[in-house]
Order: structure tokens, then sequence, then C-alpha cells
């Protein structure tokens, strides 16, 4: 297994920028999407994401617009007290934000070897701005506790060759999305997973990852492995 090694980001992305916050949604009680306005000159690669600037608090979030697109659209986990959720979730429409970026080396690298998308809950965000750039044929696992926390599910089914819901609660089988899976995304990989050489992009928490990588080292072997941490 390899480890893919990162981009130099740009020499701006350090600059700060004001952006304005133009929308916001509700996509359930876990998560919601703000859309901001789009700096000049403003390039970015699909996966990277914007450091959010406000006072002495700082946080990162993943792009999930498209680099062609006129916005720059950020998917939000509600954090309970937390500091950013409350700031992003309470501004009014027309409030103005610093932000620096992109940073970031969770981006798509082509190769001969099949990709594997792997995500737990908001860490689909990446995933999201890749489809929406264009990249198609990938399989991807998706994560979650309950089926309406499958953000941009349509995107996915669009784009993947083959998209796989993994439900980790309980679910009544008539309840569970087309083509899902009752259990975790590792589950998935250790049973279901053919056994072939990939390129595996794993985005989402902690656990998720580190036991993702463990399980690629024993059943995938000579594949490469990228990864990004979603807290």
């Amino acid at each position: 297994m390899k480890h893919g090694s990162p981009p130099i980001e740009p020499g701006g992305a350090h600059q700060t920028r004001v952006v304005t916050l133009t929308r916001r949604k509700v996509l359930s009680d876990k998560a919601f999407e703000v859309e901001l306005t789009r700096p000049p000159s403003f390039d970015f690669i699909p996966g990277q994401n914007i450091r959010f600037l406000y006072g002495a608090l700082e946080r990162y979030y993943s792009i999930i617009s498209g680099p062609q697109e006129q916005k720059i659209a950020l998917l939000i986990r509600h954090v309970a007290d937390g500091a950013f959720t409350s700031i992003l979730s309470s501004s009014a429409i027309g409030a103005r934000f610093s932000i620096t970026g992109p940073h970031g080396y969770f981006i798509f690298r082509p190769s001969p070897r099949p990709p594997v998308f792997v995500a737990t809950g908001t860490g689909a965000a990446p995933f999201a701005a890749m489809c929406r750039a264009g990249i198609s044929g990938f399989t991807l696992l998706h994560g979650v506790s309950l089926p309406e926390d499958l953000y941009y599910a349509s995107l996915f089914r669009r784009s993947a060759s083959r998209y796989v819901p993994c439900i980790s609660q309980p679910t009544p089988e008539n309840h569970l999305p087309a083509g899902a899976f009752q259990g975790t995304v590792t589950e998935y990989l250790r049973r279901e997973l053919p056994r072939i050489k990939s390129d595996f992009y794993l985005c989402g928490r902690t656990e998720m990852v580190q036991e993702a990588t463990l399980l690629i080292d024993d059943y995938f072997s000579d594949s490469r492995v990228y990864s990004e941490v979603f807290f």
C-alpha cells in the first residue's frame, strides 16, 4: 500500500479574502449547506478546502461546488455548542466573512487502478465537488447512521459506477435505499468489496480512516491510499 505525496498549494492560498453569505439550506438535523460569493481569481481543485477566520476562531471546510461554478458552497455538520456551527447557522444572509485558501491535498489523481471513494457523514463533501467537476466511474461507499443522512445521493448515483449507502443503525429493510448495505463502510470493505488493486480515497472520522487503512493493507495489496480526516 502506498500513500500519495501532496501537491504544492498555490502561492496565493494564504491571502485573506472577503466573502458574503448568499444562501443557507438545511439538509437534515445533522447538517446544512451554505453558499458564499466567490472572490475574483479564486481557483481551486475539487477536494480542496477553505479556512474561515472569525476573530480568534478558525475552521476548515471542504468546498462542495464545482470549480466552474460562480459560488463557493460548503457542507456544514451541526456540532453541539460548536462556535462555528452557531455562527454559520445564525448569521444573516449578506453577512461577510474572511477566508484563506484554497488549501489541502485531497484531490483526485487519475491512474489505471479503479478509484474507490469511502466517506462517513459529511466526509462526502469533497466527493460532491469531484462529481460536479465531471469525475465519474468510481465506487463510492457512504457510511451514515440513517438514510436521511445520505447527502447528495442523486448526484453520486449519476456519477458513480457503484454507489453503496452503508447504514450503520438498524433500519427496516423496506426503508433502506436501493443497493444499500446494512452496516459500516469498513464492514463492507471487509466482507463485500472485490479484492482488486485500487486507489482508495478515505474521508471521514479518524476511527474510520484508521480502520479502513488497516483493512486495505490486509485485503487490497499494492493499492494506493489518500486520506483526509473530518472532525
